[in-house]
């Protein structure tokens, strides 16, 4: 896809997006992705050699390889949201075999999945893509329905099965956040131990975050403090929902706030509030990758690009998308991952 291509599709959006220019946190101020993004950042952090090789592994693979930029295909959903609701609507992905074609077909960067269906094809793929084991979800057989991030297995045995990487969910503000904070920053020291990076899905939830008709899971102040925690607890790359509205403690009335996040650290451009995500990742120092969200069908091109825009042009790291991808055809879905992908890939798109 084009630049003009990539124009085109965003319609009446174009402009907002590619001719903003931030004035909240300067770009100067940020450590922007690039191909010398590991020896750069995180050569001179405790990072071992081995997690070093395994970062580099990942920025190296793909159509993005070499770039700065990843893009990683992520479908646990099998779990998260049931085989069946999720396989429905292409039902080759019951098998785990064509998830890791549809990743290397669509030039990801990575494959993030279940221990089950990396295990069931580790000594086929493990050498050909980068895995990133899934350690823990949230399933969805408990009645009534719960949402709460267990484990599902080890990470000697993610280790055991070739995985480059970990990830794991934490929902943040929850009732059992505090668990999940102690068993996942266990999990991440003891995969660093092992030489594998870390990925974290820095989730809101509670259902005090919705108020007055807003959902305030999606706002920039909590998104970002939800990243702080996780780069806190040494994520060396933050999976997080794009922003799309600001003032979640001020209008829920909790944590601690101050009137510049809302004024001079951010605006009502979704580049600015995805700036401020960015700026929680420690400036960019841990890569931001934003979610690209459920399936709606027709719009699902112009929505993607829209979130590769705003992510790169923020100071982000990349785009994680799996439904969009995995619910349609295979070849479809496999144009759009490159069509993402040719967004990081644009040199037309820079850093507002």
């Amino acid at each position: 896809m084009t630049y003009d291509d990539i124009v085109s599709t965003l319609g009446q959006d174009a402009d907002n997006l590619l001719l903003h220019e931030s004035k909240t946190f300067r770009k100067e101020q940020l450590h922007l992705p690039g191909p010398d993004f590991v020896d750069r950042i995180f050569a001179q952090t405790n990072r071992s050699p081995q997690v070093l090789r395994n970062l580099q592994q990942l920025f190296d693979h793909g159509r993005l390889g070499g770039t700065g930029f990843i893009s990683i295909l992520p479908i646990d959903q099998g779990i998260e949201h049931t085989a069946g609701a999720s396989f429905a609507p292409n039902p080759i992905y019951f098998d785990p075999e064509n998830i890791l074609k549809l990743a290397i077909e669509g030039g990801c960067n990575g494959v993030a999945t279940t221990f089950g269906n990396l295990a069931m094809m580790s000594r086929k793929y493990a050498h050909k893509i980068p895995f990133i084991v899934k350690i823990n979800h949230n399933e969805l057989l408990t009645y009534p329905s719960k949402y709460n991030q267990i484990m599902f297995g080890s990470v000697d045995e993610a280790w055991n099965l070739g995985a480059a990487a970990v990830g794991a969910t934490i929902y943040f503000g929850s009732e059992e956040s505090s668990r999940q904070i102690i068993e996942v920053a266990e999990a991440f020291e003891r995969a660093h131990q092992l030489g594998m990076a870390t990925i974290l899905w820095c989730y809101t939830r509670n259902s005090a975050f919705k108020k007055d008709g807003t959902d305030y899971h999606v706002a920039a102040d909590l998104t970002g403090q939800a990243n702080h925690l996780g780069v806190t607890i040494q994520a060396d790359i933050i999976k997080q929902k794009l922003p799309e509205t600001n003032g979640g403690f001020t209008a829920v009335n909790f944590s601690k706030s101050d009137k510049r996040m809302y004024t001079e650290l951010s605006t009502d451009n979704p580049i600015d509030l995805c700036r401020y995500q960015v700026a929680n990742c420690y400036m960019g120092r841990a890569g931001l990758i934003n979610s690209g969200g459920e399936s709606q069908g027709e719009s699902d091109l112009q929505q993607s690009l829209r979130t590769a825009v705003i992510n790169k042009r923020a100071g982000g790291t990349g785009l994680i998308m799996g439904r969009r991808a995995f619910q349609r055809e295979f070849t479809e879905g496999v144009e759009l991952l490159h069509a993402v992908q040719d967004v990081y890939l644009a040199k037309e798109i820079t850093v507002a």
